[in-house]
Parts: structure tokens; sequence; C-alpha cells
């Protein structure tokens, strides 16, 4: 896979850090990082990363809402939800305002580099 640009939304330090782990491990150079949605809108208009990888609770502005206002902005944007289990309401919410996919945390390296080919159209 070509270099690709990443942009990891999380509030917990150790998930943003082994996302970044793993999707540089697949071939990504991290693009930058936001601890909640609303840094996320900014880093996302700032830094156009080809990926975000969007956590779904978070303080100050959850993710599908920070998914939403993204899209408003930038309808090619490419989010993928990053989400513990139990939250099916709130990943399908977010695939409904324009996430392309959602991973399951704790995330598997195969299954990062797999949902990276399928959104940006490499697999």
């Amino acid at each position: 896979m070509d270099n690709f640009r990443f942009l990891v939304v999380d509030d917990s330090e150790f998930a943003r850090r082994n996302m970044k782990n793993i999707l540089t491990a697949v071939g990504g150079e991290a693009a930058g990082f936001a601890t909640n949605g609303r840094e996320a809108i900014d880093q996302y208009m700032k830094l156009r990363p080809d990926v975000v990888f969007m956590d779904i609770t978070m303080p100050e502005m959850e993710g599908v809402e920070a998914v939403q206002t993204i899209m408003d902005r930038d309808a090619s944007a490419k989010i993928v939800m990053v989400s513990s289990n139990g939250y099916q309401e709130l990943i399908k919410e977010a695939l409904d305002s324009g996430a392309k996919h959602f991973l399951t945390k704790p995330v598997e390296p195969t299954q990062v580099a797999s949902v990276v080919h399928f959104v940006l159209g490499d697999g």
C-alpha cells in the first residue's frame, strides 16, 4: 500500500499511540492527533489526512457529531469509527452520517490493515 496520511482521534493516549503504531506498520504516516471531536474537526480541516480513525465516545464532542460536521464540510472524507463493544447503535449512526467503516477495540493489526485497504480503495 502506498503511503497514506492519517489522523487518530481518541481521548485515550494509550489508544492513540497503539493506533499510530499499527498504522505506521502498515505504511501510514501520522498527520496528526486529536483528543475529542472538536479537535478532530480542526485537525481534519487543517491537515486534510487521507483517513481518520475516530473514537466514538469522547469528552466535549462525540465522534458521531464530529463525523457529521466533517462530512458536511468535506463529503470525500474517509473516516473509520473505532469503538468498544456495545455501541452498535452509535456505529450505525456514524455509518449513516458518512463514516466508511468501523473497528472494534481492541483493534487487531491485520484488521486495521484490511480496513485501510478497503477505505482507501486499494483492496
